[in-house]
C-alpha cells in the first residue's frame, strides 16, 4: 500500500484502511467493483494538480471520474489514484455570451437549472445522474442532437491538469490539438477540471414519452421507422423495448410488464409538435402519454432513467439502416417473446446534424448511422449476470447484418480501445495527442488509445 501521508489537499484522500472505503470507491454503476490505490476528492484544480504530481512521484497512475457512469470500461485500477470530482460543483452563467463555466463535478440537472433561469439550455442526455464532463468528453448524444449535434462540439474551452500536474487552459487557439481530442475522444489526455460551454436559447420543448404494451410489436416499430424518415431535424426520438423491474419505485401499471416506449423531443410549438407526433399516437392504445410542453431543464428526466445508483451491464452498436428484416430481428432478440434478461433495448434516431461534420468539430465530428442501438441489463443479483451477457450478445448478433463500423463512446460499456469506436484517421491523430501530452500513460481513461511502439 502506498504511503499517502505526503498527499495533502484541501479536499479528502481516502485509502483502503478508511472506514468508508467500500462506499467511496463505488460509482453510479454498482455492477463495477473498483479497487484503486486511493480515492481523492479534490475541491479545486490546485488539488487535482497536487494529486497528479504526487502520483508521478510515486510511480502511480490517475483517472478522473464525476459519477462513474463509464466505469464498466475502465482498466484495472491497481496502482491508480481515482480522482472523484464530486466536490467541484460550481456553475456560472454568462447570459450575454450564452456560455457557462461548469466545474468538473456538475451533474446535468444542476446545469439545467442554472441555465433555465436565463432562458437557456445545454444539450442534455437521458440520465438525471450523469456528469456533464464525462457525458461531454464522450460526445454527448442528447435530446436536441438531431438539430444541434453532439454536446462536445459546443465546448468553447477546457480547464485541465495535464500529466505533469500543470494547470492549463485549452481552446481552439491555445493547445488546439488537446482541445480537438477532448471533444469526443474521451478523457485520457488530461484531467478536466472545468468546461466552458455554449448554451442555446431554448427555454422549452414539446417532449415526453408514449408507452404502449409490447404486443404492438414489429408493426409499431415499422410505423416508427417510417415516421422517422419524414420528421424534421427539430425532432429527436427513440424507441425501446422496456420491462421495468417489480420495484416499489416503478408505477404499478408499468411494473414487470413488457412495454414499447417512444420518447420524443420537438424544438418548436406545442401545436406543431402535436401534428408531428400524431402518427405515433395512432400506433395503439397508450398506457401512458406524458408528451407536453416542458422547460428544457426537465429533459434529463423524460426517459425516467433511475436516479439512484444501480448495477448495470450494457452493449451497443450503430445501425446503418433499419429495414423490415432488421426490425424482425430486433423483435426476435429483445421483444416480449424473446425470453431476454435485458431491462431494455433501445433504438435512437440519428441523422440530421449528427450525420454532418460539425464546423470546427472535435474528435467526434459526426456519426455515420441511421440509429444507435443500446442494450442494458440490471443484475440486481450477481447470478443474473451470465443471462444478461447472453442477452446482450444475442441482440448484437441478431443485428449484425445492419451494424455499421465503429460505435458511440458513451454507450461502449465493454472494455475496448478507442480504435474500435472512432475512425482510423481519428484514432491516429488521437494517438499523436496522447504521445504529446501523456507519453508515460499517467492518465487512464475508460477507453484507451493505441499509441503504438
Amino acid at each position: 500500500m502506498t504511503d499517502l501521508s505526503g498527499l495533502s489537499i484541501a479536499g479528502r484522500v481516502v485509502s483502503p484502511s478508511d472506514y468508508d472505503w467500500n462506499e467511496v470507491r463505488q460509482g453510479q454503476n454498482l455492477a463495477v467493483d473498483l479497487h484503486p490505490e486511493a480515492v481523492a476528492y479534490p475541491e479545486s484544480a490546485d488539488d487535482v494538480s497536487k494529486v497528479v504530481r504526487f502520483a508521478r512521484e510515486q510511480d502511480l497512475k490517475v483517472t478522473g471520474q464525476s459519477t462513474g457512469h463509464g466505469s464498466p470500461a475502465l482498466p484495472p485500477l491497481d496502482g491508480t489514484i481515482l480522482i472523484k470530482t464530486d466536490r467541484m460543483r460550481e456553475v456560472s452563467i454568462e447570459s450575454g455570451t450564452r456560455t457557462a463555466r461548469v466545474a468538473a463535478g456538475v451533474r446535468a440537472p444542476e446545469l439545467g437549472i442554472a441555465a433555465i433561469k436565463q432562458g437557456l439550455c445545454f444539450l442534455p442526455g437521458s440520465s438525471p445522474t450523469v456528469g456533464v464532463t464525462g457525458y461531454t468528453l464522450g460526445g454527448g448524444l442528447g435530446w436536441l442532437a438531431r438539430k444541434h449535434g453532439f454536446a462536445c462540439n459546443h465546448v468553447r474551452a477546457f480547464e485541465v491538469v495535464n500529466a505533469d500536474g500543470q494547470i492549463r487552459q485549452v481552446d481552439s487557439k491555445t493547445n488546439p490539438d488537446l482541445f480537438w481530442a477532448l471533444r469526443g475522444g474521451g478523457g485520457g489526455y488530461a484531467i478536466v477540471t472545468a468546461l466552458h460551454l455554449e448554451l442555446l436559447p431554448i427555454p422549452e420543448v414539446y417532449a415526453g414519452v408514449l408507452i404502449f404494451p409490447a404486443e404492438v410489436g414489429a408493426p409499431a416499430i415499422r410505423a416508427y421507422r417510417d415516421w422517422t424518415e419524414k420528421v424534421p431535424e427539430e425532432l429527436t426520438s427513440n424507441l425501446r423495448f422496456l420491462r421495468p423491474p417489480p420495484l416499489p419505485t416503478v408505477p404499478e401499471p408499468l411494473r414487470d410488464k413488457p412495454l414499447i416506449v417512444i420518447g420524443v423531443c420537438y424544438i418548436g410549438s406545442e401545436s406543431d409538435g402535436e401534428k408531428l407526433i400524431k402518427p405515433i399516437r395512432k400506433i395503439g392504445d397508450r398506457i401512458l402519454d406524458t408528451v407536453a410542453t416542458i422547460p428544457t431543464n426537465g429533459l434529463s428526466t423524460v426517459a425516467m432513467d433511475p436516479e439512484d445508483p444501480v448495477p448495470s451491464m450494457g452493449h451497443h452498436a450503430v445501425l446503418r439502416e433499419l429495414p423490415d428484416e432488421a426490425i424482425d430481428a430486433f423483435v426476435g432478440a429483445a421483444g416480449p417473446d424473446a425470453g431476454s434478461a435485458l431491462l431494455l433495448a433501445d433504438l435512437r434516431h440519428a441523422g440530421g446534424a449528427l450525420g454532418r461534420p460539425a464546423e470546427g468539430g472535435g474528435a467526434l465530428a459526426k456519426l455515420d448511422a441511421a440509429f444507435v442501438m443500446n442494450g442494458i441489463g440490471v443484475p440486481m443479483d450477481p447470478k443474473m449476470a451470465p443471462a444478461i451477457e447472453e442477452g446482450l450478445d444475442r441482440l448484437i448478433d441478431a443485428m449484425k447484418p445492419w451494424v455499421g463500423e465503429g460505435g458511440y463512446f458513451n454507450f461502449a460499456d465493454r472494455p475496448c480501445d478507442v480504435n474500435a469506436i472512432l475512425p482510423d484517421e481519428t484514432c491516429s491523430r488521437l494517438a499523436q495527442v496522447k504521445r504529446s501530452w501523456d507519453p508515460e500513460n499517467v492518465i487512464l481513461a475508460n477507453h484507451s488509445v493505441s499509441v503504438g511502439p
